[in-house]
């Protein structure tokens, strides 16, 4: 005979909850890489400034990799790339500028390329001998943003915030003069020719000058401006009177200017204001006829 089973004393199964599986610690090496490598690249973004590009009609000595963009001799950029227009007639230069200055990525912003030049007004461009070309810029005084432009072929002779004043001088010709030929006061240099074109009508040359301050004061109504170019002779009851201003004029031209003394109620002028350039510092200088009688013969 069978023995009888005992069912309370068989022992009883029991559920046991399955275990989480734990993350392997090899995936936790990926996964604070992909982290940090995300976080990399965000702040890289967000700490980028602007890429302009900007067209030369030739830009020698520029590289990229290598060239930079200067304001106030701080490095605010650096060229990308370098390639030919899609005419193939100029050269557009990719540049990456700081996000420090990318308020000053203006419409009206210039850049230009600094080399070494030499003229005979003056040497400029020393510097790039052993540094390299750099691309040079100048803030503009717009609001509106851009992201290209186009560079100046030569580099603009007076730089924005320089104190001082523009005027237009209007001659029969431009004679020996250019752009950076002097301006003497009292045989003091005292600005520049800045810009020259032929006038409205053709007849007259129009002659844009900058006259530093504190000199600016000095030009008023009354002023007269001559050129001071060459040597200018002279002979009268005197004797021989011999006038130069100094070798630059005599060899790159220059202008002069001053108020005669008949000139006693020369009133202050504006900036742009226009004036006649004389032919020599005689005929500027000369007290004109206010009384005139006509006859006819």
């Amino acid at each position: 005979m069978a023995e009888t089973t005992d069912h309370d004393n068989i022992p009883q199964a029991t559920v046991v909850p399955k275990k989480r599986q734990r993350i392997s610690i090899v995936w936790l090496v990926p996964i604070i890489a992909a982290v940090v490598a995300i976080g990399i690249a965000v702040q890289r973004i967000m700490s980028e400034g602007p890429t302009i590009t900007i067209v030369f009609k030739g830009a020698e000595g520029v590289e990229a990799g290598k060239t930079f963009i200067k304001y106030k001799d701080v490095n605010i950029g650096q060229v990308t790339a370098v390639k030919l227009s899609q005419d193939h007639s100029k050269v557009e230069v990719t540049a990456k500028i700081d996000k420090s200055a990318a308020a000053l990525m203006v419409e009206d912003a210039k850049f230009w390329v600094v080399e070494p030049r030499v003229t005979l007004s003056g040497v400029s461009g020393l510097g790039t001998l052993l540094s390299g070309n750099f691309i040079g810029f100048e803030v503009g005084k717009s609001d509106k943003e851009q992201r290209r432009f186009t560079g100046l072929e030569v580099p603009p002779i007076i730089t924005s915030g320089q104190p001082g004043r523009q005027f237009v001088l209007k001659g029969d010709d431009l004679g020996s003069l250019g752009i950076g030929s002097p301006i003497y006061y009292r045989r003091i240099q005292a600005g520049q020719v800045i810009a020259y074109d032929l006038g409205s009508d053709g007849k007259q040359v129009d002659i844009k000058i900058f006259v530093n301050s504190p000199y600016d004061r000095y030009v008023n109504s009354g002023t007269r401006f001559w050129n001071a170019s060459g040597i200018d002779v002279s002979v009268g009851a005197g004797g021989l009177d011999v006038r130069t201003q100094s070798l630059v004029a005599v060899l790159a031209g220059g202008l002069a200017f001053d108020t005669p003394p008949i000139a006693v109620k020369a009133e202050p002028v504006a900036a742009n204001t226009v004036f006649t350039l004389y032919a020599d510092q005689t005929t500027a200088m000369k007290q004109p006829d206010t009384i005139a009688a006509h006859y006819v013969l």
